[in-house]
């Protein structure tokens, strides 16, 4: 998961707790939403711990998958959790990929174009290493609205703290909106571009369930959270707690929205 903070994504476990496991429901129905015939030749770029890859492989007999992140800890992460002889990982910039024109039948992007600098550089990137023809797509979480697991942390910490804005992609992250993501593929030469939500429940079976991986400090949010000294932290863990839906039980059930765009190749 390529991103100009080397800082923000060091620890593939705590990532999967944190936002991993959601991705998980979320790659799949992305995957089948490009309907890609069997036996395409997929890149994967900025492919984290191998959640889209691992989507790829249980939904589109591909020929093969090239997995590509700057980050070595997430590659290690990715190759422990996809032992699969079509896939090959490899350590590499979403900015400027390291593979021929043309290669691939589809390039696509899971939860990285908000954390890459130069986002058009990406998507002129994908879209040079895919065949005329090919697709070209990605999803990000939908910040600003109904990725509720961490809009409701930042509507109740940027009240306590207005430092924490600086941390919030929903106001650091304009790209993830279907306007931004529209015009960027488009401007990109990708041609037939859709954007559509894609929306799934977040449940959680106690607060604890819910807070735990904000102590992980690997993601915007949990930086912040680990920033904080312990008597901030527990004063938002308090306040926090108190505005979530909470259940008979305990149970926590939230929505979660991401972004999805695609276009073609000419």
């Amino acid at each position: 998961m390529p991103t100009h903070d080397p800082n923000l994504w060091g620890a593939g476990d705590a990532y999967e707790r944190y936002m991993g496991r959601w991705s998980r429901g979320i790659a799949p129905i992305f995957i089948r939403w490009l309907e890609v015939a069997p036996g395409a030749r997929w890149a994967d770029i900025g492919c984290g711990t191998g959640v889209v890859t691992s989507a790829i492989l249980d939904a589109c007999q591909p020929s093969e998958v090239v997995s590509i992140d700057s980050s070595g800890v997430f590659l290690q992460s990715a190759a422990a959790n996809v032992a699969d002889p079509r896939v090959s990982f490899r350590q590499g910039n979403a900015q400027a990929i390291a593979e021929p024109d043309g290669g691939f039948d589809v390039a696509v992007s899971g939860l990285v174009l908000n954390f890459v600098a130069e986002k058009d550089a990406a998507i002129r990137e994908m879209a040079r290493i895919v065949r005329p023809g090919g697709t070209v797509a990605l999803y990000v979480w939908d910040y600003a609205g109904h990725m509720q697991v961490m809009r409701r942390f930042f509507d109740v910490a940027t009240v306590l703290d207005p430092a924490a804005a600086d941390y919030d992609d929903g106001t650091k992250a304009p790209i993830c909106r279907p306007q931004p993501l529209m015009e960027i593929l488009t401007r990109s030469g990708l041609h037939d571009v859709e954007v559509r939500a894609i929306d799934i429940p977040a449940a959680f079976d106690s607060f604890d369930d819910y807070w735990a991986p904000f102590l992980g400090g690997t993601g915007s949010a949990p930086k912040y959270c680990m920033s904080l000294d312990e008597p901030a932290r527990d004063r938002l863990r308090q306040e926090v707690r108190r505005r979530l839906p909470t259940g008979p039980d305990g149970e926590i059930l939230l929505s979660i929205r991401a972004w999805a765009a695609k276009g073609r190749v000419l």
